[in-house]
């Protein structure tokens, strides 16, 4: 129904409304049994659905460049991911390295020294050791 169609309906249902009080009641019995009628024969609502056939990123250009950068919007999401973690995978490396670097610094600093052998067992060298490696 266009908004004409609905617009005559509510003003001959007002109109309706108006005269039902003077309205003879064979008149008012044949219009209940019209309704009666035609609340049988109307469909049945059905849900209105939509069918989405291409999925889109919000702020997607609408359709401007056509389908020939849907693979670079795809990048676009994923990119950023696999640079994050590399990002982290590499400063995890790095990290590692260092670590090692300095374990085997410390390593060959305290083979490479003749220490006595209560240095080892002082806490504050222990100590000293363990502020030195982390």
């Amino acid at each position: 129904m266009n908004v004409r169609q609905i617009n005559f309906a509510y003003r001959v249902r007002h109109a309706l409304n108006e005269h039902l009080e003077s309205m003879p009641a064979q008149t008012a019995d044949r219009l209940a049994a019209a309704r009666a009628v035609a609340l049988q024969r109307k469909k049945p609502d059905a849900p209105q659905r939509q069918l989405v056939t291409n999925q889109t990123f919000a702020g997607r250009a609408g359709g401007v460049f056509g389908d020939r950068l849907s693979w670079l919007a795809r990048m676009g999401a994923v990119l950023p991911m696999i640079v994050v973690a590399a990002g982290i995978f590499a400063l995890y490396h790095s990290e590692y390295q260092q670590r090692i670097s300095d374990v085997a610094e410390m390593d060959a600093m305290v083979l490479s020294d003749e220490l006595p052998l209560k240095a080892y067992l002082d806490n504050g060298f222990n100590a000293y050791l363990a502020k030195r490696t982390d």
